[in-house]
């Protein structure tokens, strides 16, 4: 790969909403990644202004149920829109299973894109706690795939 063909990769790598990406070839390797080890997603903008919705206070002595929007802790995200697999193909053992301690780069599961397989890797030493997603269930950028502890 030439040097013009690095930088224009670069360019639009940077301005791509992916945070790592991963080219082998016979002659030559790289590797991208951008941001922190933790995935930030940012909310799309809004197509039309909001109209405000009246709330009804909770009644004196009541406590407001509050839904959990996200797991509590790490978690390992999906960086693509997909389908996520636990296991390199059907019927095999899975890559990781709730208890299993995970190193900094070992696959944890495969999201599948057009037709490619991109295996998931931890970004840092963990403890997977929860599956959060099931086998060949759908998945979008940024949905958290495992609840970890890291270590």
């Amino acid at each position: 790969m030439k040097h013009d063909q690095i930088k224009e990769l670069i360019s639009i790598f940077d301005e791509s909403d992916l945070t790592r990406l991963k080219i082998n070839d016979k002659e030559f390797s790289i590797t991208l990644e951008k941001g922190t080890l933790q995935a930030v997603t940012k909310a799309p903008a809004p197509l039309h202004e909001a109209l405000p919705v009246p709330v009804a206070a909770p009644a004196e002595g009541e406590v407001p149920e509050i839904a959990e929007k996200s797991p509590a802790g790490d978690t390992i995200d999906s960086p693509m829109v997909g389908t996520f697999y636990v296991a390199p193909s059907p019927g095999a053992a899975p890559f990781v299973k709730v208890g299993d301690r995970v190193s900094k780069g070992d696959t944890v599961g495969i999201v599948e894109a057009m037709k490619i397989m991109n295996e998931i890797e931890a970004e840092f030493d963990c403890i997977i706690k929860k599956m959060l997603v099931e086998d060949g269930q759908p998945v979008e950028f940024g949905t958290p795939l495992f609840e970890v502890e890291r270590v």
